[in-house]
């Protein structure tokens, strides 16, 4: 790089605003051995506290971008659009949402990502279905998105393969937690994935990564404008993550509450409306409806023709599933040894719920990961979760819990029973889910 890498740290760490040749060079840097990871470690931590204007942080993802393959949707007669989640618990949106914006004409290729700390990944419930390959070739995964009009699947090596490396040296340095670097590490993949068009839903409350709604709204804005100006047509919503979104938390789990919803059979209040504003955004996004109303409209239809559950079951057939997966999953996804009730040891209504700590549950149950390498245990989790607003006398349940053996049952269900709160009185559940658009 024409300027030294050390110089170029040394700018940002005082303050300076960084030429996007200059950002584009040391991230070149890289990949090719000119610049070493203790130089990107220093980047990052002068980023953190200094922070990016919107065309450094352009700059950044779009070179993140450039290191690898940029898929080329050229041919397909479908508006291509996807949609990103910062991450929750109960968050298996993307499950119902791809097949029914398919089936109101986009094309939806779903890059997605595995769980991260207390959140769950939406590789991890795909692969509770057995059969279904989250790393097909590029033709399977082109052929899907053609034929099917969706698939969800994971992030490739050659698709911002820098992004991958930056984050596996901010994960070590304590330099997750900046905005503008979180930016650039989403908006690359989506960037890489050839989309049109994307919509993003920001998470705060207690199982979010943004706690609180000015933090959530502030990553929101960022994307947005960071995406818009490297070209890509984006909006986002910011909705509440202080509870599971779902009734379900897990993998196979979320799996089943996701075709019961998909076929009508039951739909959580809270994860019918994130899922349904999310579909009208996309939708008016890629030019298939006039406005949120009309499109909302739509999206409701294909649920109710039945269009979207059976495209979902095409999907996971297309990507080495069971052909008959939508009509028979009980055969097919797996169920813990142990499944019994969570009860309630006092009373009154539920007042909040630390939905982090109901995240760490299923982690500790073996849903998640507490390393990298470690196995996940797709039958393991929590369902019929109580949500905010639900009176309970002593001995009702708060939900179920789904476990290897007794022991883990037992310890589950006191994290379950210290993740609720009750009082005489409190919200009455009955609040929007969505809290806000930016774009």
């Amino acid at each position: 790089m024409a300027v030294l890498p050390q110089e170029f740290i040394r700018a940002k760490r005082d303050g300076e605003t960084l030429d996007p040749d200059a950002i584009k060079a040391f991230i070149a840097g890289f990949d090719d051995g000119s610049v070493t990871e203790g130089q990107v470690a220093a980047f990052a931590m002068a980023v953190f506290f200094r922070g990016m204007a919107r065309d450094e942080t352009v700059a950044l993802t779009e070179a993140m971008r450039d290191s690898g393959d940029v898929l080329d949707w050229s041919g397909l007669d479908r508006p291509i659009i996807d949609k990103h989640s910062t991450g929750g618990i109960g968050d298996n949106v993307s499950l119902m949402l791809a097949p029914i914006v398919a089936a109101c004409g986009a094309a939806v290729p779903m890059i997605s990502g595995r769980g991260l700390g207390h959140t769950g990944g939406t590789l991890d419930k795909m692969e509770s279905i057995p059969g279904y390959s989250v790393t097909p070739d590029n033709a399977t995964f082109r052929r899907t998105v053609s034929e099917v009009g969706c698939a969800i699947i994971g992030q490739t090596g050659q698709l911002a393969p820098a992004d991958k490396r930056f984050y596996g040296v901010r994960d070590v340095t304590a330099t997750v937690e900046s905005i503008p670097l979180i930016t650039a590490s989403i908006l690359s993949k989506k960037l890489a994935g050839g989309l049109e068009g994307l919509v993003l839903d920001v998470k705060c409350g207690s199982g979010a990564f943004m706690a609180s709604e000015a933090d959530a709204r502030a990553l929101a804005t960022s994307l947005v404008e960071v995406a818009n100006g490297a070209g890509l047509k984006t909006t986002a919503l910011t909705t509440r993550m202080d509870q599971a979104l779902a009734s379900a938390a897990g993998n196979a789990v979320e799996v089943r509450n996701a075709v019961r919803f998909l076929t009508g059979e039951h739909r959580d209040a809270a994860l019918e409306e994130v899922t349904l504003a999310l579909a009208a955004e996309m939708l008016v996004l890629a030019g298939l409806a006039p406005d949120v109303v009309a499109a909302e409209a739509e999206a409701r239809t294909a649920l109710a023709d039945g269009r979207a559950a059976e495209i979902f079951g095409r999907m996971v057939a297309a990507l080495g599933g069971p052909v008959d997966f939508v009509a028979r999953m009980d055969a097919y996804l797996p169920r813990a040894p142990v499944i019994r009730p969570i009860v309630a040891t006092g009373q009154g209504n539920v007042t909040a719920v630390d939905a982090r700590q109901l995240g760490l549950c299923v982690v500790g149950l073996g849903g998640g990961r507490t390393r990298p390498q470690d196995a996940v245990d797709h039958s393991v989790g929590l369902t019929e979760l109580a949500p905010i607003g639900t009176v309970l006398g002593e001995g009702d349940p708060i939900a179920m819990v789904h476990a290897r053996d007794e022991a883990a049952a037992e310890a589950a269900a006191a994290m379950v029973r210290a993740a609720y709160s009750f009082g005489d009185a409190g919200p009455d559940g009955s609040r929007p889910a969505v809290i806000d658009r930016i774009g």
